[in-house]
């Protein structure tokens, strides 16, 4: 009986061991595609980079991040598609490239007026995290942050609208429709064919993040800059639903805690990484940075506040509680941006 009992506890032991190393093996070895469209230097992608190491550190090499910048996997356009079907496990995807996708959180599009990009990326996510929108039920949302707010640059001083009156500006996206309203000519081109439109003439500046006047060198074409505040470009980070729920519970947790983080991160890096810039313009290329007064600014507010109108109705025919979420909006900032 004794020798029973014993080859039973052996045999439990043997069970046991096995189990655990079962679980571990499942733990172990997951290889994750992330896909990016920016090229590797900008903030998407170094967001993108630190998380991936974040997560291999977290999970103690368990997951394995192999990330793709610059389009190399999927690019912009097929981003969301791609990661819905398959292709990459992981991509960043840009909500202004999908309008009528998003019609909740497209209103962070709209020009609020943040002055900074950490701000505006912790709005975003607690935004998401309160509604858990349907127009992501397809995905699993990772993490979310904007770029810094949009300001001119320009070849000539921009101080009141009537500087930027039939100005031919550069303006991607929901900024065209922003500096059509306050009375500038938009023109829309891929950042790429920038620089040379700008030494052409063909425009005379761009309304974007400062960021770019280091990263693409347009502080030697665009001399003043002009602090306006106006709209930020909201990114979400997206998961494939079958690579999500295929995850053990311990991996979902670490990528789950990381969300929130990596979103204050990602701000306040892009936040820090526009004063640099700033300062290296300002001493290599003597910049001239002018703060718009609050009377301009109010009435920025007043010529785009239809653009907000417009969010409303169609968010509204979505199923949208808009007005709560412009509250929510405005709390928010207001929180984060004391």
């Amino acid at each position: 009986m004794r020798a029973l009992r014993m080859g039973l506890a052996a045999l439990f032991l043997v069970v046991t061991v096995s189990l655990g190393m079962g679980a571990h093996a499942q733990a172990a070895g997951i290889d994750l595609k992330y896909a990016n469209f920016p090229p590797a230097p900008t903030f998407p992608c170094v967001q993108m980079e630190r998380w991936a190491k974040e997560v291999e550190a977290r999970t103690a090499g368990a997951v394995n991040v192999t990330t793709f910048p610059g389009s190399t996997l999927l690019d912009a356009k097929n981003m969301l598609r791609g990661v819905m079907q398959g292709q990459a496990d992981i991509g960043c995807i840009s909500l202004a490239y999908h309008p009528g996708v998003f019609p909740l959180l497209s209103v962070m599009e709209l020009p609020h007026g943040f002055a900074s990009s950490e701000g505006a990326s912790r709005t975003l996510w607690d935004l998401y995290a309160k509604y858990m929108p349907a127009e992501f039920s397809k995905v699993k949302v990772l993490t979310m942050f904007t770029s810094a707010p949009s300001q001119f640059m320009a070849k000539m001083p921009i101080k009141t609208l009537d500087d930027i009156k039939g100005v031919e500006i550069r303006g991607a996206g929901s900024l065209s429709a922003v500096l059509e309203k306050l009375g500038a000519t938009p023109v829309s081109m891929p950042m790429p064919e920038v620089p040379e439109a700008v030494q052409k003439g063909v425009i005379q500046g761009l309304l974007t993040s400062f960021d770019v006047l280091k990263d693409m060198k347009f502080a030697e074409m665009c001399k003043y800059e002009s602090v306006a505040n106006l709209s930020v470009y909201p990114f979400a980070v997206i998961m494939n639903k079958k690579k999500w729920e295929s995850l053990p519970a311990d991996v979902q947790k670490v990528l789950d805690d990381l969300s929130a983080e990596q979103s204050q991160w990602t701000g306040q890096y892009m936040d820090n990484h526009v004063k640099e810039s700033l300062a290296w313009s300002k001493e290599q290329h003597g910049v001239e940075v002018h703060v718009l007064d609050a009377a301009v600014q109010a009435e920025m507010a007043r010529l785009t506040a239809p653009l907000i109108d417009g969010w409303k109705e169609k968010a509204a025919k979505a199923g949208v509680d808009a007005d709560a979420v412009l509250n929510d909006v405005a709390q928010l900032k207001a929180k984060y941006e004391q």
